[in-house]
């Protein structure tokens, strides 16, 4: 490899994390390991452990990830977009995840990096999955589709320390002395401890057996979640009445569980709706090799939990405040939309349709002026500059159009990046991303909520309704040109 056969580099993307924290530590011992992180906080007092080296990174800017992946042999993706990276998020998760990995795989084989490591989640047969798994999935094939191999760990629940999913579990014991079990709570699961899970990517990391392979891993022990909530009531020592009734609920369960675990509407929203599937390992060679070692559920549970038995606290607890006020400090908008991508037509052309409709329907308020890279919006009838974008052709290509905002009365001047508007292709060629990043608008932020940044939905909801217009008429043949930016028809 190309870090040395002695120490080989392996860069963590959510290094700080719940079960990143222990990879990290464990990988440090016999490689150089490069812990990824955008957090502020962290980066400015990072743990001290040999073998360690921090990069701040932010994952949405592929020339952070660009720089952060140089070197790298093996690199390892642990992120779920859960904790926010604005003040403002106008995004569903599982477009802040698709753009995340996309990222991450164009950044992976732009460096040479030898093998891309993901832990996901089990998919159930061929059943409908639920939002959430369904992006755990593209996101697993976004990090999949470039040059470099993919090795896929999927996983259930797992049990360990700091572990969101168990917190919720032994919240719900802890706090209520009787409960109601919805249907959900007779799915059956394969917990798997967080020690397990480690074993097994430290088993796969430079492994070129299991380059382009995908595992599925679990413990022992298959149970309901209602058998996993009896014996959370048992370790912690509490009786607790449960009664199951014949119902699905998926609004109810995620009330109360929410208002009972005290866990965000974000976490538990597509835990919930997650958990009408069943979700068994199918049987594999690194199952295999880990069965005989696995940790039973009891055992990782009480490892899990703290003197009182509360659940240990995820690790990045301490630095979240203090990463919230700087979000909050910077006063950042990031925007991300899902559109149609018409049949024969690429990121290219997606931008050139973009800079037409959006005077058409802004009309008669918006007049747009393109002169060679710049593209500036005018309020009808006066010079009022509204905002001005310039075309970054060297960090643009067919499949990917970037736009710096550089000016405006509604942007902000400040220290920091410009804010960016980008399109790009994902990978099936029938979708694409229209994204904001870093903006910081002029506006008193409160009058910008309730104006601007409404607005910005509205024109969006607009253009993607535009786009499916031109979908539904006869696909036109593939685009000759590639990467010449606003100035394009």
């Amino acid at each position: 490899m190309g870090g040395g056969v002695e120490r080989p580099t392996v860069a963590i993307a959510g290094a700080s994390g719940f079960v990143g924290e222990v990879v990290r530590r464990a990988l440090a011992k016999r490689h150089r390991v490069i812990g990824l992180t955008r957090s502020p906080a962290l980066y400015a007092n990072p743990p001290r452990e040999e073998g360690v080296e921090w990069r701040r990174c932010d994952l949405f800017s592929l020339r952070d990830l660009d720089r952060a992946l140089e070197g790298v042999d093996c690199a390892i993706y642990l992120v779920h977009s859960m904790l926010p990276s604005a003040r403002l998020t106008q995004a569903s998760f599982a477009d802040l995840d698709l753009l995340l990995a996309d990222n991450f795989a164009r950044a992976a084989e732009t460096a040479g990096v030898e093998q891309l490591l993901y832990v996901g989640g089990l998919t159930p047969g061929d059943e409908p999955l639920s939002p959430h798994l369904a992006s755990r999935l593209e996101v697993e094939r976004t990090l999949g589709s470039r040059a470099v191999p993919l090795t896929s760990l999927r996983a259930g629940l797992i049990v360990g320390p700091g572990g969101s999913s168990l917190d919720i579990l032994v919240n719900l014991v802890r706090r209520l002395p009787a409960m109601i079990l919805p249907r959900w709570t007779e799915s059956l699961t394969q917990p798997i401890s967080l020690v397990d899970v480690v074993r097994a990517l430290e088993l796969c990391v430079g492994n070129p057996e299991t380059f382009g392979q995908t595992y599925d891993v679990g413990g022992p022990d298959v149970l309901t979640y209602r058998r996993m909530l009896r014996r959370v009531a048992r370790i912690l020592g509490r009786r607790r009445l449960m009664v199951g009734v014949p119902l699905f609920s998926p609004k109810l369960s995620r009330l109360w569980v929410t208002l009972v675990s005290g866990a965000s509407r974000q976490l538990v929203n597509p835990l919930v709706e997650s958990l009408r599937h069943d979700m068994v390992c199918a049987e594999n060679p690194l199952q295999a090799r880990l069965a005989p070692e696995t940790q039973g559920f009891d055992d990782a549970l009480r490892a899990s939990l703290g003197p009182g038995g509360e659940a240990r606290p995820n690790p990045l607890w301490n630095v979240i405040p203090f990463d919230r006020a700087f979000l909050r400090r910077a006063s950042t908008v990031r925007s991300i939309q899902r559109l149609v991508l018409p049949p024969g037509r690429d990121a290219d052309w997606m931008a050139s349709e973009y800079l037409r409709f959006l005077p058409r329907f802004g009309w008669p308020l918006l007049r747009c002026e393109v002169d060679g890279p710049a593209c500036r919006f005018f309020l009808v009838g006066t010079r009022l500059l509204l905002l001005e974008l310039r075309f970054a052709p060297e960090r643009s290509a067919s499949d990917r159009q970037i736009f710096d905002v550089v000016g405006g009365l509604l942007v902000k001047r400040a220290a920091g990046p410009l804010g960016r508007l980008e399109f790009r292709e994902v990978p099936g060629g029938r979708e694409a991303l229209a994204a904001v990043h870093d903006f910081r608008p002029a506006l008193p932020w409160l009058i910008y909520n309730q104006t601007h940044a409404r607005v910005h939905l509205w024109v969006m909801r607009g253009f993607g309704r535009h786009l499916r217009r031109l979908a539904a008429q006869r696909p036109v043949a593939p685009t000759l040109e590639a990467g010449s930016g606003p100035t394009r028809a």
